[in-house]
């Protein structure tokens, strides 16, 4: 089994379009470092076996805060959070 967490944790990076895109889809108003440290908390908080590959996506779902953030396998750059 891939242990996409651990390696999200130490790769993971955002783009500038990103942090605008997360407090529109999150109905948020978070600052971009409010941003980092929320989606951080998410990652670290969500188990391994939420972490899923599908074509060069992975996918985490954070059941508890109801979300489920998008990560490029490749760059390990957020691409997008969604509402569950």
């Amino acid at each position: 089994m891939n242990n996409f967490k651990e390696v999200i944790l130490n790769k993971f990076c955002y783009t500038d379009l990103v942090y605008g895109r997360i407090n529109k889809k999150l109905n948020l108003t978070l600052s971009n470092p409010e941003i980092e440290e929320l989606i951080l908390k998410i990652i670290s908080e969500t188990a391994p076996s939420e972490f899923i590959k599908k074509g060069k996506n992975i996918y985490i779902t954070n059941h508890t805060k109801k979300v489920r953030l998008t990560i490029n396998s490749f760059t390990n750059r957020i691409i997008t959070a969604d509402k569950m």
